[in-house]
């Protein structure tokens, strides 16, 4: 009985998620509009609200195209897989629903970010197109890339935490925020997100100027609706994650909620701000900066606390 409340929860965190991720897309429709000086969606409901869903009947019901030297079944199961991964990482969400108890949420989370790599890998090679094949291998350098930076920046805030369930940063940051003891390291996790997710001004999978369309060429309709839904679910998630590691949970409060929404739109804000960055300089960013400051920020939070034991005991 236990486990059906549980999957019955995580069925209607689903459809939040997917919900959440209708209107993400039209705020960040409505912002970029504002910041190009036009108005954006405004006919479909009122002042646009119904334009996501309009936009998903239109793309789930257009004809299901694929090309014909494509491998049929990696290409249909990649986008599935991506949406899949995307959702599934949310059972780590530290809820007062009780749904999943994650000892080790970190992980589970750094798991599926890893994971992710492998849809887009074999929906840019299933497609048998040279344009997605270059986009595929572009998104996966720059994804494993800034992973390790990821990795290193967790690990620097829970050797401060010394646990790694996302449900104890709650507990440590009831007076201070780590983003006042860590600001550098919420600024480089801020930026390692962008590229986690593909987003500008790192969007190098997707560079239309230069790739067509990058790893999703050859997707139409449900197909490429799964990717896009995915990218967003994923976007989503990694705002709440910030907001968990670095700007205090209180999950029980409205205030958390605030948190999760500024987080993306501060993601909307940078894509309609920063150009597309060279490639090069992309991945120079990656293991000449970010590295060398993760792990420094690493080793001094790692003398901390063996200083605070030794002090303690």
């Amino acid at each position: 009985m236990l486990i059906l409340i549980k999957v019955v929860n995580y069925l209607v965190l689903v459809v939040l998620v997917l919900v959440s991720v209708a209107f993400l897309t039209l705020l960040e429709r409505k912002v970029l509009g504002y910041i190009q000086i036009r108005k954006g969606p405004n006919k479909v409901g009122y002042y646009g609200i119904l334009q996501p869903f309009s936009d998903a009947i239109k793309l789930f019901t257009k004809e299901q195209t694929f090309p014909m030297m494509s491998n049929f079944i990696p290409y249909y199961v990649s986008p599935v897989f991506s949406l899949f991964i995307a959702l599934v990482s949310w059972c780590v969400f530290p809820l007062v629903l009780g749904l999943f108890d994650f000892g080790l949420g970190v992980v589970f989370f750094l798991c599926c970010t890893s994971a992710s790599v492998y849809s887009v890998m074999v929906a840019g090679w299933s497609s048998n197109s040279k344009y997605s094949l270059l986009g595929c291998l572009r998104a996966i350098a720059q994804t494993i890339s800034y992973e390790v930076s990821l990795v290193l920046i967790l690990f620097s805030i829970l050797l401060l935490v010394g646990c790694l369930d996302l449900c104890a940063f709650d507990v440590y940051q009831r007076n201070l925020w780590f983003v006042v003891v860590a600001f550098p390291l919420a600024l480089l996790f801020f930026a390692s997100c962008l590229a986690e997710s593909n987003r500008t001004p790192f969007d190098f999978s997707e560079g239309e100027s230069e790739l067509v369309s990058g790893f999703n060429t050859e997707y139409s309709s449900g197909g490429f609706a799964l990717i896009f839904m995915a990218e967003y679910a994923s976007i989503l998630f990694l705002s709440a994650l910030f907001s968990i590691v670095f700007l205090g949970s209180g999950l029980v409060s409205f205030l958390f909620y605030l948190k999760i929404v500024f987080v993306s739109f501060c993601f909307i804000w940078v894509r309609g701000t920063l150009p597309r960055l060279r490639y090069d300089k992309l991945m120079y960013l990656a293991w000449k900066s970010f590295l060398p400051v993760a792990l420094n920020y690493c080793v001094f939070f790692m003398c901390f606390r063996l200083f605070f034991e030794l002090l303690v005991s």
